[in-house]
């Protein structure tokens, strides 16, 4: 999955209003007993996007995730002041579990045609950690 949204994110999240600079796939630190990866890692000046992949996205996985990024500051120090958004990426996602990401402020990603795509409707607000 990680192959097919990474060539996408510029595009899409420049779309969304988040003027894209910098990508860093499988992104990872460990810092005193804290570990972690973040598959994409999207950062702009002032914003940055954690993007999480999944060939079959879960509720557990996207509950996992937003347990990632409330601690993800304190794994990337660097990033302390930017803010932070989220986002699911899946092949499959299981059902419900899109309106589930999108309600807890996530970008949800989905596959659409030869790419991805955002499917986030104009009225989201994304939730910043």
């Amino acid at each position: 999955m990680e192959e097919l949204v990474e060539p996408a994110v510029i595009r899409m999240f420049q779309a969304k209003g988040i003027d894209v600079k910098e990508v860093y796939p499988r992104a990872r630190v460990k810092r005193q007993s804290l570990a972690m990866k973040i598959d994409i890692l999207v950062v702009d000046d002032t914003e940055l996007v954690l993007v999480e992949c999944k060939s079959r996205l879960s509720k557990d996985d996207a509950d996992e995730f937003i347990e990632k990024l409330t601690k993800f500051k304190i794994a990337f120090p660097h990033y302390k002041n930017f803010k932070a958004y989220g986002a699911v990426a899946g092949i499959e996602i299981n059902e419900g579990i899109d309106r589930y990401a999108y309600k807890k402020g996530l970008f949800v990603i989905k596959p659409s045609g030869d790419t991805v795509e955002i499917i986030n409707d104009e009225q989201f607000q994304p939730e910043s950690w």
